[in-house]
């Protein structure tokens, strides 16, 4: 009887299984001028936006706003450092990596995907998407035939590719084509690179169809793009931009891969706010002329924890903000903004006859939190650990630290004062003598020099405090190692004999944090001070936390690090989404580099 009712339940499992339909497996192909989906013209307008700078509980969201915009499709990078944060640990599974989930959900709004997945990905993302265990190499070189780099690029790409082959739409997915590398034309010429990676999707069972991104320039053109590879143009703003890339790659289709309806923005500058009249007159010349195109960014979301990167223009270095709204069309928050409604209005007049954009989403409730009290907890000092001993200060790759801080120290012999030089400083150092503090050092300013005064200790204790900001994401810089990369000198003599206490501020570092009775001696001015609060609520909802009563450091609530905070603006707040809340108390830890006592915070329903 068991066997009979056994061999029932298989037949009707069998029957249900059969019953099930398969995805619906489509066609997507280059044609001479035009992509075709299942042979038919198809005409891409693409809202990108990237899951790991997104909450996952609000994908569905920012995915809907982007269709209700007027969007059928979604760009959306893969940040190859956020995938495999440790060497030969890769997570494509957990929370705002999950990959596969963000394109199933894509996919169930009835939308298609153009995925670019690097390696390199620029996007202002710490080092532009590649892992910085990478920087251990000394002698490393990335974007190009490297064989050690090249070994970490192959294994990447096989265990994203797991992923990606069953979402491809030949595979009944949404994926309609795949990036190779991002703009390296604004960077190198190893055109056998480009191909070798071309060649890794392929036999890792990735057949294409691929595309490009460039800038609509001779060299970036010739550089960058591939035979039998759409040409992506960043951006391509008019007619004779894509007469340049059919002149370049004649047979396949030009696009605008990159159409800007806002910027980036740096620490230290005003917000970007780029003219709206003028994005839609080029929204308009794509749209009437019929190309397609993709807003990059149509939702740009926050860059959370130690993930915005840097730029290498000013002085040297433009360290990115953590907010990374981008002045985009669903502003950080997933908020229509004014520039959304006109962008819906213009794409709404050039849809088929009968057609209508679907309504609006809701938004996402936000909330003021009361103010609350923010008290002394412990300090930097009062966790240094056991330091690394070298002749020579080292980055922190080399001492296996990727973020946070480092504290450099060592016994002044000979010298004791005169003109201190850091060859060279990354990124931001405060520098101490005996405990004292003798001032700070920007590399936003190209600041690497200061006067040690005079002391009365016969051997004086130099401690200088380092904090790696975002490493550089973007042009020939982006070899950017942090810390002290080379050696210190104090009047022409260099400094030996260091000590290195790692502060890497992780999760598991931060999970070890305990309070100290007395965090620092009264009337003391050294810096690096961590302030602990609560506030309750009943109901979570999101809220952006104002510091403006601070100076400059890193906030935490509940465990989660929201990402950094510097007076020097533009961003005085901090977004930090529900999902990180929850009803009852929710705890603050603030980590102070400039202020030594606590100001009290609170919560804003907007930035």
């Amino acid at each position: 009887m068991r066997r009979v009712l056994c061999a029932a339940l298989a037949s009707l499992l069998a029957s249900a299984a059969s019953s099930t339909p398969a995805p619906a497996r489509h066609t997507f192909a280059l044609s001479a001028r035009e992509f075709l989906l299942d042979g038919a013209p198809f005409r891409i307008i693409s809202c990108e936006m990237h899951p790991v700078r997104i909450p996952p509980e609000y994908w569905s969201h920012r995915i809907r706003m982007a269709k209700a915009m007027g969007c059928n499709t979604i760009a959306a990078y893969v940040f190859w450092n956020a995938h495999e944060e440790a060497e030969g640990r890769f997570d494509f599974a957990t929370g705002n990596r999950d990959i596969a989930r963000f394109l199933k959900l894509v996919q169930a709004e009835g939308l298609w995907v153009l995925l670019r997945p690097g390696p390199y990905v620029c996007a202002e993302w710490d080092f532009g998407g590649l892992p910085p265990y990478l920087l251990k190499d000394p002698e490393l070189r990335v974007r190009g035939l490297y064989p050690p780099y090249m070994a970490a690029v192959e294994r990447y790409l096989a265990q994203l590719a797991r992923v990606v082959q069953p979402a491809m739409v030949s595979e009944g997915g949404p994926v309609l084509m795949v990036q190779i590398e991002n703009e390296y034309g604004s960077y190198g010429n190893d055109r056998a690179y480009m191909s070798r990676l071309r060649e890794i999707w392929k036999a890792n069972g990735i057949e294409g169809p691929f595309f490009t991104g460039d800038g609509a320039t001779p060299h970036m053109l010739e550089a960058g793009s591939l035979p039998g590879a759409a040409v992506g143009l960043d951006s391509g703003s008019n007619e004779q931009d894509f007469e340049l890339a059919r002149k370049h790659r004649p047979g396949v289709p030009v696009f605008s891969s990159e159409t800007y309806p806002g910027w980036l923005t740096h620490w230290g500058e005003p917000w970007a706010r780029p003219s709206v009249p003028e994005l839609l007159e080029e929204v308009e010349f794509l749209l009437s002329t019929g190309k397609s195109f993709n807003f990059y960014v149509a939702h740009g979301g926050t860059n959370f924890g130690f993930t915005a990167g840097a730029n290498s223009g000013g002085k040297g270095y433009e360290p990115d903000v953590t907010s990374y709204d981008y002045d985009a069309p669903i502003d950080e928050q997933g908020r229509a903004t004014p520039k959304f409604h006109a962008l819906r209005e213009l794409i709404a007049k050039f849809l088929p006859g009968g057609a209508a954009l679907p309504p609006v989403p809701d938004p996402i409730p936000a909330i003021a939190v009361p103010e609350f009290q923010m008290a002394p907890y412990t300090s930097l000092w009062d966790h240094l650990g056991a330091p690394v001993a070298s002749l020579h200060p080292r980055t922190f790759e080399m001492y296996g630290q990727n973020q946070g801080l480092v504290l450099y120290r060592t016994t002044l012999v000979g010298r004791k004062s005169g003109k201190l030089v850091i060859m060279d400083l990354h990124d931001y150092a405060i520098v101490m003598v005996d405990g004292k503090e003798i001032g700070r050092l920007d590399r936003r300013l190209g600041e690497k020099t200061i006067e040690l005064p005079p002391t009365t200790n016969p051997m004086p204790v130099l401690d200088i405090l380092v904090e790696g900001m975002g490493h550089i994401n973007f042009a020939q810089e982006i070899i950017d190692r942090k810390g002290i990369t080379d050696r210190v000198t104090l009047s022409g003599m260099t400094l030996m004999n260091w000590q290195a206490y790692k502060l890497p501020l992780s999760d598991s570092w931060m999970a070890g944090l305990r309070a100290s009775p007395e965090t620092e001696p009264e009337g003391s001015s050294r810096p690096g001070r961590f302030f602990r609060g609560t506030f309750r609520l009943d109901k979570p909802a999101d809220t952006f936390l104002d510091m403006t009563g601070y100076g400059k450091g890193v906030v935490w609530v509940n465990g989660h690090n929201l990402g950094r905070f510097w007076d020097i603006g533009p961003q005085k707040h901090l977004y930090c989404p529900a999902p990180l809340l929850k009803a009852g108390e929710n705890v603050v830890v603030v980590l102070e580099l400039i202020k030594t006592e606590p100001s009290p915070l609170r919560g804003a329903p907007g930035p």
